[in-house]
């Protein structure tokens, strides 16, 4: 059953693959904005009200984790025109995994995910960021913000079959903006009015921004920052996970 589940897994990840070379202008697309957002935040609007140090070092590692947090609006959108178009009953209605579908999209997301994270560090690199930690620390903070992309793509999974329709997907995707910006990826917490530099430090992203800033050995970072970047990630996904697979399995029903 274990090789039955992962051959269609697989399956399905080629289908999603398959997309992009039919529609590259979105993957561009999905590539660009975030180093349109990292080159606007670091030279147009820049400036970073008290961080040590310069400010692109402290930008890029913030940036990187933003970005983790972005893009979900691709795979909910496939979600849910595959769900109107009856695409998903099809798959449903053929001898496989039940779960393959949600796994194969997962896994695109995951690949667009970790070549946009690889193009995002290039920029920051071309534009002077340097990662000053050991390669264990950069492995590390890769490892970190794709385990944040991981459990972010699987709430954008359960809330795009809550939406059940694309274009409900942009008010959802709303949602997604005060994570990002409600958080240290800009500015330093305590920079900030003191009530709204918690909720700042509570963000899980911020713990990971923190964190990855830490393992890379530039500004901002902090100690004790990479447990709860780790534990943040898995209580979301301990949440989301069963959720997207459970409303998945009622679909049909």
């Amino acid at each position: 059953m274990t090789t039955y589940a992962l051959t269609d897994s697989w399956t399905m990840t080629r289908r999603e693959l398959a997309h992009w070379a039919r529609q590259p202008v979105q993957l561009i697309v999905g590539l660009v904005f975030p180093v349109m957002l990292l080159l606007m935040f670091g030279y147009l609007i820049g400036g970073g009200r008290d961080v040590r140090g310069d400010y692109i070092d402290y930008l890029v590692p913030g940036m990187l984790a933003l970005t983790m947090a972005f893009g979900l609006e691709g795979t909910m959108i496939a979600v849910t025109q595959d769900l109107n178009k009856g695409v998903i009953d099809r798959f449903r209605s053929m001898p496989m995994s039940n779960g393959a579908v949600l796994v194969g999209r997962s896994v695109a997301d995951m690949l667009q995910s970790a070549v946009g994270l690889a193009v995002m560090i290039g920029v920051g690199y071309a534009l002077g960021w340097r990662a000053n930690g050991s390669a264990g620390g950069f492995l590390g903070a890769v490892g970190l913000l794709l385990l944040f992309r991981f459990a972010m793509l699987w709430i954008g999974i359960h809330l795009a079959m809550v939406a059940g329709k694309p274009e409900m997907v942009q008010a959802v995707q709303i949602l997604v903006w005060p994570v990002g910006f409600l958080s240290n990826a800009f500015a330093p917490a305590d920079s900030m009015p003191d009530w709204l530099g918690t909720v700042v430090e509570w963000n899980p992203m911020s713990q990971t921004a923190t964190a990855v800033r830490e393992l890379f050995g530039t500004p901002g970072g902090e100690a004790g920052h990479i447990w709860p970047a780790v534990l943040w990630p898995l209580v979301l996904l301990a949440v989301f996970f069963p959720l997207a697979v459970r409303r998945f399995g009622r679909l049909s029903k």
